[in-house]
């Protein structure tokens, strides 16, 4: 698989750089269900051919994936929690409350 091929299948499936497995399912699903030969829709037997291929080469790239667990990571993907931890002993923001009466 190429970079290329990568981003033509989320051009394909209509999703951006940055989604997770089950908005991918649920594009794929959506998609199939409206260009499936069986649908009765007037559709174009090589659309989903297409549809399928492109959540295959993006299923293949996630099973792949080597996901990190690092404590960097985790904050990136959850900033409300970085910004907790990183004011939450701050009594102008909301930290040490009752202690300061």
């Amino acid at each position: 698989m190429t970079f290329q091929e990568l981003q033509k299948s989320l051009e394909i499936l209509g999703l951006n750089n940055l989604v997770t497995m089950k908005q991918i399912k649920s594009r794929h699903r959506e998609l199939v269900k409206r260009f499936h030969p069986d649908s009765g829709n007037d559709t174009d037997g090589e659309k989903i051919k297409l549809i399928n291929a492109a959540f295959r080469i993006l299923s293949n790239y996630l099973e792949s994936y080597r996901f990190s667990f690092s404590e960097d990571e985790f904050y990136a993907q959850n900033p409300e929690e970085r910004m907790r931890l990183q004011f939450m002993d701050n009594p102008h923001w909301g930290g040490d409350r009752g202690q300061h009466r």
